[in-house]
């Protein structure tokens, strides 16, 4: 199973170590999932770990840590194509990612965003909670 997390999920399994997107992550570590990222994913995660209000509740070592990890076991995809297609067009690239990458499912957070999508292409949109029901 091929599965993007959205940015916000990533976040999240630092600020809640007891969640669905710590459960999720912890599913990934043990190689239930291929997780599958990019160059604006990364770059996004670093700028949101890097923002003060976010900041603050995590521990450098610990956000260092996350990004290195998915630096280096993830499945990273080099070309994205162009997709228009999010009511957020910052939220395009993990739509984008998830065709290159022939995910089964784009996991968010984004009620209002991604997550009223329900599918793009072949790519089940779905949130944490389900998610994890699916894993069980």
């Amino acid at each position: 199973m091929r599965v993007v997390l959205d940015t916000n999920i990533l976040v999240s399994v630092l600020i809640s170590p007891a969640g669905n997107p710590a459960a999720i992550y912890d599913a990934w570590e043990q190689g239930r999932f291929t997780l599958l990222t990019c160059a604006p994913q990364l770059a996004e995660l670093q700028a949101t770990l890097n923002k003060p209000r976010i900041a603050s509740l995590i521990k450098p070592h610990k956000a260092g840590r996350l990004v290195n990890q998915i630096r280096k076991l993830a499945r990273f995809m080099r070309r994205l194509p162009r997709v228009k297609r999010s009511s957020d067009p910052d939220d395009d690239f993990l739509l984008a990612l998830a065709e290159a990458g022939d995910a089964d499912y784009l996991v968010t957070g984004d009620k209002s965003g991604l997550l009223s999508l329900a599918h793009h292409k072949a790519t089940r949109l779905i949130s944490a909670r389900d998610f994890v029901r699916l894993l069980l």
